[in-house]
């Protein structure tokens, strides 16, 4: 299956807590001169137009981004985030958001000359607009092929230093089990990596299921971080979103409990939660 358009739910608020966890494990490797690899299982585009039809279509980021980017009062951890999106977005105050970066996008903020991305993408649409999105960005390699198998085939990474994002669509019930198997595998082989699992909050079981594995695992120093606008139901649709973090960095914890608290202020209700929680411990 391959019907899922991430440019339906660009800048969403699930798009707002991955991307910010990702921009600050990307900040926290940069701080070594050190080269590393950055791993995505599922590119997506690279980079997202908000005006398109898709984006127009659900509004999603009118719920997310938007309602944050002009926000003049953050918290400190929020803020490389925000600013990264305003640099894309210069006239945002005025004009409204334009651009909205994929997971791509964002690391391409970040990655240096001795740094190294290496970017999976199976739907055919999305893999020519992430190629032109690359273009000139010289270590960036993209391939239009299975993103598990792609992300076990490149571990251990030459510098030892490495960062690997999984975020699949979750259009197939087993991407759970398969999300968390293939991190368990690529931790047997790098056990160093910083590894940043996606997950949507539609059925609970199945996030109950993916802490299990984990837990029962080999896998050790596992943080969980979870913003769900609303209380878990058995209807279908997204009520919250979440992401499984093995080796976070060691200030990461702290600057979730100073980012949601505000995101559910900013963008939930009364109904809306949030928690972080070491599930394993180093």
């Amino acid at each position: 299956m391959l019907s899922y358009r991430h440019a339906f739910h660009a800048g969403n608020f699930a798009d707002v807590l991955k991307h910010s966890v990702l921009t600050l494990v990307l900040d926290y490797m940069t701080r070594k001169e050190k080269g590393f690899h950055y791993i995505d299982s599922h590119s997506g585009a690279g980079m997202y137009q908000l005006a398109d039809e898709f984006a127009q279509k659900t509004g999603e980021y009118k719920d997310g981004i938007a309602k944050l980017i002009n926000e003049q009062e953050l918290p400190e951890a929020l803020q490389p985030y925000i600013n990264l999106i305003s640099e894309l977005n210069p006239d945002s105050e005025k004009n409204g958001l334009d651009l909205y970066p994929g997971s791509p996008g964002i690391a391409k903020r970040f990655m240096r000359r001795q740094d190294s991305t290496h970017l999976f993408e199976l739907h055919p649409t999305d893999i020519q607009h992430l190629t032109d999105f690359c273009h000139r960005w010289k270590k960036a390699f993209i391939k239009q092929s299975d993103g598990y198998q792609g992300v076990l085939g490149l571990l251990p990474p030459p510098s030892r230093r490495g960062v690997v994002l999984i975020d699949p669509p979750y259009e197939l019930k087993e991407d759970y089990q398969k999300a968390v198997n293939t991190i368990i595998k690529a931790y047997k082989k790098f056990a160093t990596g910083t590894y940043i699992l996606w997950y949507p909050v539609v059925q609970r079981e199945r996030i109950n299921e993916m802490e299990s594995t984990f837990i029962e695992s080999d896998v050790k120093n596992l943080l969980k971080v979870e913003f769900c606008l609303s209380n878990d139901t058995d209807e279908y649709g997204m009520t919250g979103t979440g992401l499984f973090i093995v080796n976070p960095p060691w200030q990461l914890a702290k600057q979730m409990n100073q980012v949601l608290p505000y995101l559910k202020a900013k963008l939930g209700t009364h109904n809306s939660s949030f928690s972080v929680e070491q599930l394993i411990d180093e």
